[in-house]
């Protein structure tokens, strides 16, 4: 048999392994944000799946194993979509509005995103630092805020000296709370921060509350100055 021929239906054997690890990583993803790490049953995940529990651990060795992977996937796509800011060719005050925006957008699209975060949260992140993966994403995030920081420092468009965490923390929580908090706040004040006539308001807020801290904007004024 000629290479030409093996090589094409391993090519083949290799999408179809691929294409089931993405499908298991969905399902388990959706059981995980509905019903926690202790409750998601990979039984069910299986059922759902119209397979075995033993093929999903082939692929993934245990639950927490599986776990930890859909916790690489999500904070990934995160990171993913940070990437796609090219802040060599924005200004800076267009630049951190672009990435509180672009934040607020995959956090109403992705909110298993927000349940699966709250839960590993709950957990002490525990899952977390068991991967290598993860313990080194935060750096990206970091990074590209600090960029965006130093190039509006070095044109004087900001004039708070801020930290880059802190940035990247309070562009992240606004975005989180409207998502994580939607049913007790819509309880307690009767507003459902869902409803799509709040959603731009919301985004317009998330962008303008950054650019504002930044560029010392609705800073009060000093003792002794008018």
């Amino acid at each position: 048999m000629s290479s030409q021929s093996v090589t094409p239906a391993s090519g083949g054997r290799r999408r179809d392994a691929e294409r089931t690890r993405a499908e298991i990583l969905d399902v388990a993803q959706r059981e995980f944000a509905r019903h926690g790490y202790a409750g998601a049953r990979v039984d069910e995940m299986a059922a759902l799946m119209r397979t075995t529990k033993r093929m999903i651990y082939y692929y993934f060795g245990n639950k927490e194993k599986l776990y930890i992977a859909v916790l690489e996937k999500v904070y990934s796509e995160v990171r993913a979509v940070e990437a796609t800011i090219d802040v060599r060719h924005l200004a800076p005050v267009e630049a951190i509005r672009t990435l509180a925006e672009l934040t607020f957008d995959h956090h109403d699209a992705h909110q298993d995103f927000i349940k699966l975060v709250s839960i590993e949260n709950i957990h002490q992140a525990e899952h977390l630092r068991r991967s290598e993966v993860l313990t080194n994403l935060g750096a990206p995030a970091a990074g590209l805020v600090a960029q965006i920081l130093d190039a509006g420092r070095a044109a004087g468009d900001f004039v708070t000296d801020a930290d880059a965490i802190d940035v990247h923390m309070m562009i992240s929580s606004f975005c989180f709370f409207r998502v994580s908090n939607q049913y007790t706040f819509g309880t307690l004040f009767g507003r459902d921060l869902a409803a799509p006539e709040h959603r731009d308001r919301h985004r317009a807020m998330t962008g303008e509350m950054v650019v504002a801290y930044l560029t010392g904007n609705g800073r009060p004024a000093r003792p002794g100055r008018r």
